[in-house]
């Protein structure tokens, strides 16, 4: 156990305001402050990696949501990975890699019970939060619980080349499918999708005819759509799909910075005439299944059959940018930021 005396001096970032539609670094403040020694049972960790994410997103909005909204004037939270520093724990070693939901910050105290040692010999540190987190379990829970790929299955993904997309495509062809096609922004992207993340075909939705480009790469139907986006992404792929077939509606990010009501597909009826299950994915739902995941992806990432892409920002000065940055498509795989060594 270290036996540091006095209080950690520590940056973190705060929600300064509310943003009505899109964000922008306004809505951030950069505050230095003090951190409290861990009580018994925690720890306090130096931050190394941090994630932004959609999702976070919505958790700006003082709305009733299955999370409870970012408080202002207070740090924002999100999945990251640090050194333990120092330990009121016996289970979790002082020098310990963990990974946490106390991110947006350079230290944490954290419950031990809320950590869990990540192992770094395994895989690369940035792993723990892209394709062996949260983002890698939704795409896995997708294609094998709320949409499952048959062998044979005609699989459409949306936002292809983000966190989760990009992990999605090669999960669908392992699970056997027999064509992936992903949707992604701009010609460098859609041919990253084909050439790296183990699609047949890629839709650049910035060139418009979005339907049509889909009929064309799936000129028979599909049968699973992986939905990150909603939108005219979700009409198109209602349009596509073959009878029996499965939507797993995982976000909506076309429609985040809303600020009026978002109007569903128009053609919603298909849903019903083609027998389509559309069924929403919260990943908490399926924290179980990390083991069986893990278990899986750490092997193929050690054999090469997975491949994990990360877009990295350095500095806790710079995650503000990192989101606005994320919420627009900068990032290709997962966005994380680089808070310290």
């Amino acid at each position: 156990m270290s036996n540091t005396a006095a209080a950690t001096r520590s940056a973190e970032i705060r929600l300064a305001a509310r943003p009505v539609g899109e964000p922008g670094p306004e809505v951030f403040e950069l505050v230095r402050t003090d951190v409290p020694r861990p009580g018994e049972g925690q720890l306090l960790v130096r931050n190394t990696l941090m994630s932004v994410d959609p999702y976070m997103r919505g958790r700006m909005n003082d709305v009733p949501s299955y999370i409870p909204p970012f408080e202002l004037g207070a740090a924002l939270e999100g999945s990251a990975l640090g050194v333990v520093v120092e330990s009121r724990d016996a289970s979790v070693p002082v020098g310990a890699t963990v990974t946490h939901f106390s991110g947006w910050r350079e230290y944490a105290v954290v419950d031990a019970a809320y950590a869990t040692i990540a192992d770094t010999a395994l895989a690369p540190e940035e792993a723990y939060l892209s394709v062996l987190g949260t983002t890698g379990l939704t795409a896995y829970a997708a294609l094998t619980r709320v949409a499952p790929v048959r062998e044979g299955d005609v699989v459409f993904v949306s936002a292809a080349a983000g966190a989760v997309g990009s992990v999605a495509g090669q999960i669908a062809r392992k699970l056997g499918a027999s064509r992936v096609i992903g949707s992604a922004g701009g010609p460098e992207k859609t041919r990253r999708l084909v050439e790296d993340f183990g699609y047949d075909a890629a839709i650049d939705y910035r060139a418009g005819d979005l339907e049509g480009q889909l009929a064309a790469a799936a000129p028979e139907g599909v049968d699973v759509y992986l939905d990150n986006v909603g939108g005219d992404h979700l009409r198109a792929a209602i349009g596509a799909m073959r009878v029996g077939g499965r939507i797993a509606m995982v976000g909506a990010i076309s429609s985040y910075n809303a600020t009026e009501p978002v109007p569903g597909p128009d053609n919603l009826f298909q849903a019903v005439a083609k027998e389509i299950t559309l069924r929403g994915l919260l990943v908490n739902s399926y924290l179980p299944l990390f083991p069986e995941w893990i278990g899986k992806a750490a092997g193929w990432l050690a054999d090469g059959s997975l491949r994990s892409e990360e877009t990295v920002v350095d500095g806790i000065e710079q995650a503000p940018a990192a989101f606005l940055g994320m919420m627009r498509g900068a990032n290709t795989g997962k966005m994380l930021v680089r808070i310290g060594e």
